[in-house]
């Protein structure tokens, strides 16, 4: 592919992924209410969450390994789809039963994920985090369009209006994906290694990526920092609900304001920051300044405090994320950069996983500053230890 036509796919790219994220975000604005008057208490919203983690905990590896066998296209076709039916199925969700059953086609839904291996595909090494970086300006766009028409749509037609308005929007996605995005996306296509399978399913193959250099470091790291954050974001909407008193509609325009911050992080602040700074300097600012975000959460009383702590929380965030899932792009070889971002995306789904167990119990036991000071301590512990151990083990392409 020429320069021009790489460029017009990313663009392409950066619509699909901010129309995915728009319909997400449209789904929490509806859930949690859905749930609560389903009669769902904090613990089984719990076990809603959860099994949503573990069911793209376990389609993510894959995803990434279909993505690197059988080209992008039909990765996010698969994507759409499955988007498509989840919303169908979120129509017809009157009952305990049903809201759980909607929940199965997410283990296809990597629509992001996707997005990040047709644009790792396509950029250059040293231009790659802030062509990631880009995708999180469209994350920002999907989140204050998805959170706005979500609290709206919901209130003024309903639940079941506001999804089937998601279903119309997911095959839409799906229009743009079979029109646009090309068979495969690989610029290098690498010789076939001896015993390699082109099986989706061959673990071996997935695991193999977690024995090249620094990547079992970074994706520790990935995982115990982003832990304590990733347990107050599947929590959120439960806090915001019984913590700061927001109604759908409200919430909605908290979620969009959180979208103006991140776009303007990741589409001003990102590129600037890695054309001066390498990854690794970056990596322990982000980290430091969650443990401070952390502390100011133990302490915030109502929602102006939060707001105040948006920012801060939402560059770290952003730059712990976009860095950590460079690093890891970087690591390995093009013919396997869907299989390791499979894996980012896998590690966010863990996060999910044990996230609403954990944070259910903390919050009906603890309430919601213990949050807070988990986030200080843990990434206080990762930061020291990121100082001592300094650049040694950073990733490198082998």
């Amino acid at each position: 592919m020429d320069p021009e036509a790489k460029q017009k796919v990313i663009y392409i790219i950066y619509l699909i992924a901010a129309l995915d994220i728009t319909w997400l975000f449209l789904q929490f604005s509806i859930t949690p209410y859905l749930a609560r008057r389903l009669g769902f208490d904090t613990i089984w919203f719990g076990y809603l969450q959860t099994t949503v983690g573990v069911i793209q905990l376990l389609g993510g590896p894959i995803y990434g390994r279909c993505a690197d066998v059988f080209g992008a296209r039909a990765a996010l076709t698969v994507s759409c789809l499955a988007s498509v039916v989840y919303f169908l199925l979120l129509t017809v969700a009157d009952n305990t039963f049903m809201l759980f059953v909607h929940k199965l086609p997410a283990v296809f839904m990597h629509g992001l994920p996707g997005a990040q291996m047709v644009v790792a595909d396509l950029s250059e090494n040293e231009k790659r985090a802030d062509a990631l970086g880009k995708l999180g300006l469209c994350f920002g766009i999907g989140m204050i369009a998805g959170s706005s028409l979500g609290g709206t749509l919901s209130t003024r037609f309903g639940e079941k209006f506001a999804a089937s308005f998601a279903a119309v929007g997911s095959f839409v996605s799906l229009l743009l994906v079979l029109n646009f995005i090309p068979k495969q996306t690989k610029i290098q296509t690498m010789p076939e290694k001896k015993g390699s399978s082109n099986s989706v399913f061959n673990l071996g193959e997935i695991t193999r990526l977690m024995k090249f250099p620094g990547v079992a470091k970074t994706f520790t790291v990935k995982i115990i920092s982003g832990l304590p954050a990733g347990i107050f974001q599947v929590m959120f909407s439960i806090i915001a609900m019984n913590f700061f008193q927001l109604k759908a509609e409200q919430n909605g325009y908290l979620m969009a304001y959180f979208g103006i911050v991140q776009m303007v992080i990741q589409g001003a602040v990102i590129g600037r920051l890695t054309s001066r700074f390498s990854e690794y300097s970056l990596l322990l600012l982000s980290v430091g300044i969650s443990s401070l975000v952390g502390l100011a959460q133990a302490m915030m009383t109502n929602v102006f405090h939060f707001c105040l702590i948006v920012v801060p929380m939402m560059f770290s965030l952003s730059v712990f994320n976009v860095i950590t899932d460079s690093m890891l792009t970087k690591s390995v070889s093009p013919s396997d950069t869907g299989t390791m971002l499979g894996l980012c995306a896998s590690v966010q789904s863990l996060l999910r996983t044990v996230g609403p167990t954990i944070g259910g119990f903390l919050y009906e036991t603890y309430g919601v500053p213990s949050f807070g000071y988990i986030q200080c301590v843990i990434n206080a512990a990762v930061f020291s230890l990121l100082l001592a151990t300094g650049g040694r083990s950073q990733p490198h392409r082998p």
